[in-house]
């Protein structure tokens, strides 16, 4: 079946409080995507965002953004007042995320809501359970980033940074309300998020989500977890990510993750993956994995370098990852993002296992014919083809930035007189293309010029703002995106929505809705519950997935022992500093 899908993150969704939220808006940019016929919604990492306000560079690899908390949810339970967080001014542009004021002020009306909250509900209680694994972990982490004033672990007093017992010990009885608080934080925000999964799954979209393959060095899971990483006997890394100097960049890019120690990681059965990507395809329908071709060889650049000139490629852990995941979870849905240098191994690595991988039609205008992004060179329908990704130019950003060059070819290519209309002829050409699954930047169906390019990439400062507004989704536009889909083949398999029907919920309606769904979410994942291998068919067959709407990650108990077990050797080898 032939799918298409739209990439717009959380934090760009309409929303008066000065990012996207997971309440009604976003419910509404959701009857949106029904009505233009839409099947998939992607999404950028849903993690916490640290400096730079990426969403690849996150405290933690399981937890929530909390500036995606819905405050009207909250008032709605009795945690918050309306003048509370009504009368806060979120920022002077619409149009932008304003990250100072949202990090000022969003905490600041989170920790209101906390101090109303009732810490012995039950299903609060059930959350902390389940997720104690990973939540004990990075609810101190943050409680303790607050203490230092933000400061990265390893710049904490020897004591915490090396999680020596006494000092844990008497940080844990300290910071206990804060440790709570960020508990709480995240308790609502799985609440919120599989309400809205529901009630995407109810309209038969799909979700797709994100993971970068590294952590961040500033992250909970290097600190609690330093066994997993290449990292020396004062927890400094080795050796970080990176990319080598190519066309694009003369230095290379450096990352600077801490790399996994990959021997370690073998040796444990490949647990921690396990577990992420259990977790991963509970939260979403299909996950696009972030630098795929780190899984086949990784470039490691020596801890302290500047640039990522002087580096090595060192062989990654292969087939024997996904032999393992396969094995633990069966076949689960996944998008490889294999774009960059890709080698022979890598191709190899991605056909073995099955995943589709990636086809961007902006890396098509080189002027070469055999160019393999131009849509009669794609050697396989078994892939999702994109007008561009996050980190992309919009395209008629593009067609104002490109070199005459490219722009000559791509009117030739798509017999395009006038360069105007360049942008929709691309958009035309992925959707007409082979490819199982198109995907378009909702800045590419509304013609947002360079203002609305989510990021740069080695730059920080203007990456992961733009915003939309509520007027941008008309109905003459969801119209379009509508016949696009049905012209090329691409309308799910479900009595049609019609596009000119109101785009306006009541929003009683849709709450109505969700309340009655939550009865559905209390239902917990069979355990063995999989879909055929590297296949995508999840955004064309939808099950509701959602565990307990409290729980973000549900596993059987044979899982949940053999985690408890893994978790005892990392805590082993934790005492002692180093590798178990």
């Amino acid at each position: 079946m032939r799918k298409n899908g739209i990439l717009m993150h959380i934090s760009s969704l309409p929303s008066s409080y000065g990012i996207g939220k997971l309440g009604d808006g976003a419910c509404a940019f959701v009857d949106f995507l029904a009505d233009s016929g839409v099947q998939a919604w992607q999404i950028l990492p849903l993690t916490p965002t640290s400096y730079g306000d990426s969403p690849y560079q996150s405290f933690s690899v399981n937890a929530g953004n909390p500036y995606f908390i819905d405050f009207e949810r909250l008032e709605a339970a009795g945690y918050l007042l309306p003048l509370e967080y009504k009368t806060i001014n979120w920022g002077t542009d619409p149009r932008r995320v304003d990250y100072v004021r949202v990090y000022n002020y969003c905490f600041r009306v989170l920790r209101m809501a906390f101090s109303r909250f009732d810490q012995t509900d039950k299903d609060y209680q059930k959350f902390l359970h389940r997720e104690s694994v990973w939540l004990e972990d990075y609810a101190l982490f943050m409680a303790l980033k607050d203490a230092n004033d933000g400061k990265p672990w390893y710049q904490w007093e020897q004591g915490l940074a090396m999680q020596e017992p006494e000092a844990m010990r008497e940080a844990k009885k300290k910071y206990s309300d804060d440790v709570a608080f960020y508990s709480v934080l995240q308790y609502w925000f799985y609440q919120q998020w599989y309400m809205l999964k529901s009630y995407c799954n109810g309209k038969n979209i799909a979700l797709i989500g994100d993971i970068p393959i590294y952590a961040a060095y500033d992250s909970v899971d290097v600190w609690a977890h330093p066994e997993l990483f290449q990292l020396d006997d004062t927890r400094t890394p080795k050796v970080v990510a990176g990319c080598p100097p190519d066309e694009f960049s003369e230095t290379g890019q450096l990352w600077g993750n801490p790399i996994y120690d990959w021997d370690y990681h073998r040796a444990m059965g490949y647990g921690w993956w396990i577990d992420r990507l259990a977790r991963a395809t509970t939260m979403y329908d299909t996950v696009r994995i972030d630098h795929f071709r780190g899984f086949e060889s990784y470039y490691a650049v020596p801890f302290g370098m500047t640039t990522a000139e002087i580096g090595l490629w060192q062989p990654g852990p292969g087939r024997t990852l996904f032999d393992a995941v396969e094995r633990k979870l069966g076949n689960i849905s996944i998008i490889a993002e294999d774009l960059g240098f890709v080698t022979p191994q890598v191709r190899a690595l991605l056909q073995y296992t099955g995943f589709p991988g990636m086809k961007v039609l902006q890396f098509a205008f080189d002027g070469d014919a055999k160019n393999e992004y131009l849509p009669q060179n794609f050697e396989t329908t078994h892939c999702v083809a994109y007008t561009g990704t996050h980190d992309n130019m919009t395209l008629r950003g593009w067609v104002q930035e490109a070199s005459t060059q490219a722009v000559t070819f791509a009117k030739r290519y798509l017999h395009c007189r006038n360069v105007t209309d360049l942008p929709t002829e691309i958009i035309r050409a992925v959707w007409s293309s082979t490819a199982e699954l198109a995907v378009a930047q909702m800045q590419d169906f509304l013609d947002v010029g360079a203002d609305g390019r989510m990021n740069t990439p080695s730059t920080v400062g203007s990456n992961w703002q733009y915003r939309t507004l509520n007027t941008d989704f008309t109905g003459r536009l969801a119209k379009w995106i509508f016949h696009m889909n049905e012209l090329y083949n691409r309308l799910p398999e479900m009595p049609k929505c019609h596009a000119d029907r109101s785009l306006k919920r009541k929003s009683n309606d849709r709450v109505a809705i969700i309340l009655n769904e939550r009865i559905a979410q209390q239902t917990v994942i069979e355990a063995g519950e999989s879909v055929p291998r590297g296949a995508i068919q999840a955004i064309s067959n939808q099950k509701d997935r959602t565990p307990d709407a409290m729980t973000p990650h549900a596993v059987d108990e044979e899982s949940r022992d053999a985690w408890g077990t893994r978790k005892q050797r990392y805590e082993s080898g934790r005492s002692r500093g180093k590798r178990s």
